[in-house]
Protein backbone atom coordinates (compact mmCIF):
# COMPACT_ATOMS: atom_id res chain seq x y z
CA UNK A 1 0.00 0.00 0.00
CA UNK A 2 1.33 3.41 -0.95
CA UNK A 3 2.11 6.07 1.66
CA UNK A 4 -0.76 8.19 0.36
CA UNK A 5 -3.17 5.30 0.90
CA UNK A 6 -1.90 4.74 4.45
CA UNK A 7 -2.45 8.40 5.24
CA UNK A 8 -6.02 8.24 3.89
CA UNK A 9 -6.77 5.09 5.93
CA UNK A 10 -5.37 6.69 9.10
CA UNK A 11 -7.49 9.81 8.56
CA UNK A 12 -10.68 7.73 8.11
CA UNK A 13 -9.96 5.74 11.27
CA UNK A 14 -9.26 8.90 13.26
CA UNK A 15 -12.53 10.48 12.10
CA UNK A 16 -14.44 7.29 12.94
CA UNK A 17 -13.04 7.14 16.46
CA UNK A 18 -13.80 10.82 17.02
CA UNK A 19 -17.40 10.28 15.87
CA UNK A 20 -17.83 7.27 18.16
CA UNK A 21 -16.33 9.14 21.13
CA UNK A 22 -18.52 12.18 20.56
CA UNK A 23 -21.67 10.07 20.20
CA UNK A 24 -20.99 8.10 23.37
CA UNK A 25 -20.20 11.26 25.32
CA UNK A 26 -23.40 12.90 24.14
CA UNK A 27 -25.41 9.80 24.97
CA UNK A 28 -23.96 9.65 28.46
CA UNK A 29 -25.00 13.20 29.20
CA UNK A 30 -28.18 13.13 27.11
CA UNK A 31 -27.98 16.91 26.84
CA UNK A 32 -26.32 19.68 24.85
CA UNK A 33 -24.05 21.96 26.82
CA UNK A 34 -24.57 25.73 27.01
CA UNK A 35 -27.85 25.81 25.10
CA UNK A 36 -31.07 27.17 26.62
CA UNK A 37 -33.65 24.47 27.27
CA UNK A 38 -37.13 24.75 28.71
CA UNK A 39 -39.36 22.53 30.80
CA UNK A 40 -42.99 23.48 31.33
CA UNK A 41 -45.86 21.95 33.26
CA UNK A 42 -48.69 21.21 30.85
CA UNK A 43 -52.47 21.57 31.18
CA UNK A 44 -52.50 23.89 34.19
CA UNK A 45 -55.84 25.71 34.45
CA UNK A 46 -55.80 29.45 33.82
CA UNK A 47 -57.46 30.72 36.99
CA UNK A 48 -58.03 34.32 38.00
CA UNK A 49 -58.13 35.39 41.64
CA UNK A 50 -61.44 37.12 42.52
CA UNK A 51 -59.51 39.93 44.23
CA UNK A 52 -55.88 41.01 44.64
CA UNK A 53 -56.01 40.16 48.35
CA UNK A 54 -53.22 37.81 49.43
CA UNK A 55 -55.54 35.05 50.62
CA UNK A 56 -57.44 35.01 47.32
CA UNK A 57 -54.19 34.88 45.35
CA UNK A 58 -52.94 32.03 47.56
CA UNK A 59 -56.14 30.00 47.14
CA UNK A 60 -56.23 30.57 43.38
CA UNK A 61 -52.55 29.72 42.97
CA UNK A 62 -52.90 26.50 44.97
CA UNK A 63 -55.99 25.55 42.97
CA UNK A 64 -53.91 26.08 39.82
CA UNK A 65 -51.09 23.69 40.77
CA UNK A 66 -53.37 21.06 42.36
CA UNK A 67 -56.19 21.46 39.79
CA UNK A 68 -58.56 19.11 41.61
CA UNK A 69 -61.51 21.04 43.13
CA UNK A 70 -62.30 18.16 45.50
CA UNK A 71 -58.86 18.63 47.04
CA UNK A 72 -58.38 22.40 46.66
CA UNK A 73 -59.94 24.74 47.01
CA UNK A 74 -63.66 24.64 46.26
CA UNK A 75 -66.33 24.74 48.95
CA UNK A 76 -66.19 21.57 51.11
CA UNK A 77 -62.89 20.55 49.52
CA UNK A 78 -60.32 18.67 51.59
CA UNK A 79 -58.02 21.68 52.00
CA UNK A 80 -60.56 24.50 52.14
CA UNK A 81 -60.30 25.23 55.87
CA UNK A 82 -56.53 24.71 56.09
CA UNK A 83 -55.80 27.00 53.15
CA UNK A 84 -57.94 29.73 54.66
CA UNK A 85 -56.00 29.42 57.92
CA UNK A 86 -52.66 29.66 56.12
CA UNK A 87 -50.69 32.90 56.16
CA UNK A 88 -50.51 34.18 52.53
CA UNK A 89 -47.34 36.06 53.48
CA UNK A 90 -45.54 32.82 54.39
CA UNK A 91 -45.39 29.74 52.15
CA UNK A 92 -43.62 28.00 55.02
CA UNK A 93 -46.70 28.50 57.19
CA UNK A 94 -48.96 27.32 54.35
CA UNK A 95 -46.84 24.17 53.96
CA UNK A 96 -47.25 23.43 57.67
CA UNK A 97 -51.03 23.76 57.39
CA UNK A 98 -51.33 21.52 54.33
CA UNK A 99 -48.81 18.76 55.02
CA UNK A 100 -50.37 15.55 56.32
CA UNK A 101 -53.59 13.55 56.14
CA UNK A 102 -56.89 15.12 55.07
CA UNK A 103 -60.38 13.93 54.19
CA UNK A 104 -62.37 14.47 51.03
CA UNK A 105 -66.03 15.46 51.36
CA UNK A 106 -67.08 11.81 50.93
CA UNK A 107 -64.78 10.69 53.75
CA UNK A 108 -61.96 9.24 51.67
CA UNK A 109 -58.53 10.06 53.10
CA UNK A 110 -55.76 11.72 51.10
CA UNK A 111 -52.15 12.35 52.00
CA UNK A 112 -50.78 15.79 51.18
CA UNK A 113 -47.03 16.31 50.91
CA UNK A 114 -46.15 20.00 51.13
CA UNK A 115 -42.45 20.67 50.53
CA UNK A 116 -41.24 24.19 51.33
CA UNK A 117 -37.77 25.15 50.12
CA UNK A 118 -35.82 28.31 50.90
CA UNK A 119 -33.86 29.58 47.85
CA UNK A 120 -30.50 28.24 49.03
CA UNK A 121 -32.04 24.78 49.45
CA UNK A 122 -33.45 24.62 45.91
CA UNK A 123 -31.60 21.96 43.91
CA UNK A 124 -31.84 22.42 40.14
CA UNK A 125 -31.96 18.66 39.54
CA UNK A 126 -34.84 18.21 41.97
CA UNK A 127 -36.68 21.21 40.54
CA UNK A 128 -36.36 19.97 36.95
CA UNK A 129 -37.40 16.44 37.92
CA UNK A 130 -40.51 17.66 39.72
CA UNK A 131 -41.53 19.93 36.86
CA UNK A 132 -40.81 17.27 34.25
CA UNK A 133 -43.17 15.05 36.25
CA UNK A 134 -45.78 17.82 35.94
CA UNK A 135 -45.57 19.19 39.48
CA UNK A 136 -45.61 22.99 39.37
CA UNK A 137 -44.45 24.86 42.49
CA UNK A 138 -45.46 28.20 43.92
CA UNK A 139 -42.84 30.92 44.34
CA UNK A 140 -43.00 33.75 46.85
CA UNK A 141 -41.10 36.73 45.46
CA UNK A 142 -41.24 40.22 46.92
CA UNK A 143 -43.87 38.87 49.34
CA UNK A 144 -46.18 37.94 46.46
CA UNK A 145 -47.16 34.42 45.38
CA UNK A 146 -46.69 33.25 41.78
CA UNK A 147 -47.30 29.97 39.97
CA UNK A 148 -44.08 28.61 38.40
CA UNK A 149 -45.31 27.05 35.15
CA UNK A 150 -41.88 26.65 33.54
CA UNK A 151 -38.13 27.19 33.82
CA UNK A 152 -35.35 27.90 31.35
CA UNK A 153 -32.06 26.18 32.12
CA UNK A 154 -28.74 25.09 30.66
CA UNK A 155 -26.42 22.14 31.05
CA UNK A 156 -22.97 23.58 31.61
CA UNK A 157 -19.51 22.34 32.48
CA UNK A 158 -17.97 23.06 35.87
CA UNK A 159 -14.65 23.91 34.23
CA UNK A 160 -12.56 23.30 31.14
CA UNK A 161 -12.54 20.25 28.84
CA UNK A 162 -11.26 18.04 31.67
CA UNK A 163 -14.57 18.65 33.49
CA UNK A 164 -16.76 17.73 30.52
CA UNK A 165 -17.67 14.45 32.16
CA UNK A 166 -19.50 16.26 34.99
CA UNK A 167 -22.02 18.72 33.56
CA UNK A 168 -24.42 20.49 35.89
CA UNK A 169 -27.78 22.17 35.34
CA UNK A 170 -28.12 25.90 35.95
CA UNK A 171 -31.55 27.52 36.14
CA UNK A 172 -31.57 30.89 34.36
CA UNK A 173 -35.21 31.93 34.40
CA UNK A 174 -38.44 31.08 36.19
CA UNK A 175 -41.58 31.50 34.08
CA UNK A 176 -44.35 32.71 36.35
CA UNK A 177 -48.07 33.44 36.38
CA UNK A 178 -49.51 36.22 38.49
CA UNK A 179 -53.03 35.07 39.39
CA UNK A 180 -54.20 38.65 39.94
CA UNK A 181 -54.28 39.33 36.20
CA UNK A 182 -55.68 37.89 32.99
CA UNK A 183 -53.92 40.32 30.60
CA UNK A 184 -50.26 40.75 29.65
CA UNK A 185 -49.35 41.39 33.30
CA UNK A 186 -50.10 37.75 34.05
CA UNK A 187 -46.85 36.53 32.46
CA UNK A 188 -43.86 37.34 34.68
CA UNK A 189 -40.23 36.24 34.40
CA UNK A 190 -37.75 35.95 37.24
CA UNK A 191 -34.28 36.23 35.70
CA UNK A 192 -31.51 35.06 38.01
CA UNK A 193 -28.98 37.25 36.21
CA UNK A 194 -30.87 40.50 36.74
CA UNK A 195 -33.34 39.95 39.61
CA UNK A 196 -32.42 39.85 43.28
CA UNK A 197 -32.57 36.27 44.59
CA UNK A 198 -32.56 37.57 48.16
CA UNK A 199 -36.10 38.84 47.57
CA UNK A 200 -37.36 35.31 46.93
CA UNK A 201 -38.81 33.91 50.15
CA UNK A 202 -39.11 30.32 48.94
CA UNK A 203 -40.79 27.68 46.79
CA UNK A 204 -43.62 25.30 47.67
CA UNK A 205 -44.39 21.95 46.03
CA UNK A 206 -47.70 20.29 46.90
CA UNK A 207 -48.47 16.67 46.00
CA UNK A 208 -51.60 14.73 46.87
CA UNK A 209 -52.27 11.00 46.95
CA UNK A 210 -55.48 9.13 47.64
CA UNK A 211 -54.93 6.63 50.45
Amino acid sequence: MRLRDWRWLFLKLACSWFTIFFFLSGSAHGQVLNVDQQVEVQDLPSLLAPTAHGSDVLITSLATIIHDPEVCCAKNSALEDDVQRGDPKSLKDVAGKLDGRHLLSDGRPIMVTAEFLVPEAVNSGHLLTMMSNQHAPLMQWNSHIYVVHGVIYRWTSTGGPEAYGSPITVIHKFLLWDSRYSDSRREVVFDRQTDDISKVQGLLFVQTKLQ
